[in-house]
């Protein structure tokens, strides 16, 4: 999976143990009956339940397909004309039952065709309750019919229920997918709420399967608004990659920095280790047998942060080497400070006397 999304899954899962309640937001209906038909037990929304979502940041949100959502910094860059977006409806879903589970007699279907007429009839006369109630008769009759899903979703909507089309459009869809009715109804349900992107899709397909002007006029609406969030989240997506290269950019750099000085200070190491004839560290390294300065050994000298910041000096580690060689060469370096303090430094840290 996409290391985002899967981050993104982290926060939304984080969100809900935080805070339950947001499971009982419209737009999550889905997930809710996905979570309730695996077993899961919600905890009930609390008597003060918070602020329905606003219009802004439902612009990245679809109760159908959720898109990445817009961070606040970025919804505050973005403007859209909300006119026309209402508040969601809260309403629980009906109980139907799955298709599969219920034998449709051919009785059945003669009643839910007699019901189904009824209410177009009385849709007509402007009785949406009414209409509603034969609609739902109708799917308890029939519920593998798609048209009876889209029927009643199209009152949902003069009803202002657009979250209530929604879900009976998407039991539509999965009954009859080659259906333009379903794909419209969910459309201007999904722009009453304000989720232009969906809309535009829905809408689009609606008129792909069957055109109608109505729903082509209201695409027109639609689609402007739905290419202007598109293009804001392209924006930010391709500022976030920026970001991205230049902090690897950044990291690679400091690496690279790092491993530069740790080869330096081995060059340093190994210099004053071994050049131009230098010390292997023992005392056979020094004429006589014996360290100069009357030191006892160098195992540790080359570990002491000091002394190495010292030999990195070209002339003091070019006295040093020197005097390795024939310690009688000190006296050259008599008026020199910077190699004088390194002698006595050294003198001191292994008990030698000082010159």
């Amino acid at each position: 999976m996409d290391f985002r999304k899967v981050v993104e899954l982290k926060a939304f899962v984080q969100l809900c143990c935080d805070n339950p309640s947001v499971l009982h937001l419209p737009e999550l209906s889905f997930f809710r009956d996905w979570l309730q038909g695996m077993g899961a037990t919600i905890p009930p929304p609390a008597q003060k339940e918070e602020a329905p979502t606003s219009p802004k940041e439902e612009e990245a949100s679809s109760s159908a397909a959720p898109e990445p959502p817009l961070l606040e910094s970025e919804e505050s860059e973005l403007e859209i004309d909300m006119d026309g977006v209402i508040e969601p409806d809260n309403d629980e879903p009906q109980e139907i039952g799955e298709p599969e589970d219920i034998e449709v007699t051919e009785e059945m279907m003669d009643k839910a065709n007699e019901k189904k007429m009824e209410a177009i009839v009385a849709l007509g006369e402007g009785e949406l309750d009414k209409a509603l109630a034969l609609f739902t008769e109708a799917i308890k009759l029939n519920p593998r019919l798609a048209i009876l899903f889209a029927k009643r979703a199209s009152v949902y909507i003069q009803m202002q229920k657009p979250n209530a089309a929604i879900r009976d459009c998407n039991r539509a869809i999965a009954i009859n997918p080659d259906s333009a009715q379903p794909y419209k109804w969910r459309g201007k349900a999904h722009r009453l709420l304000g989720h232009w992107e969906e809309a535009s899709k829905d809408l689009a397909m609606a008129c792909k399967l069957d055109y109608d002007e109505d729903t082509s006029a209201i695409l027109k609406e639609v689609q402007p608004k739905a290419n202007k969030i598109i293009e804001h989240r392209r924006k930010y997506e391709r500022k976030r990659e920026e970001r991205e290269i230049r902090e690897k950019k950044e990291r690679v750099k400091k690496a690279r920095e790092e491993h530069e000085r740790a080869r330096q200070e081995e060059e340093a190491r190994q210099q004053a280790r071994g050049a131009h004839g230098g010390f292997p560290g023992g005392a056979g390294a020094f004429p006589g047998g014996a360290p100069p300065f009357g030191m006892p050994g160098l195992g540790d000298l080359f570990n002491d942060p000091e002394v190495l910041t010292a030999l990195k000096d070209p002339e003091v580690m070019a006295a040093f080497q020197d005097v390795a060689q024939n310690p009688a060469n000190i006296a050259k370096y008599q008026n020199n400070p910077k190699i004088m303090a390194l002698i006595n430094q050294l003198s001191a840290k292994f008990g030698g006397p000082q010159a």
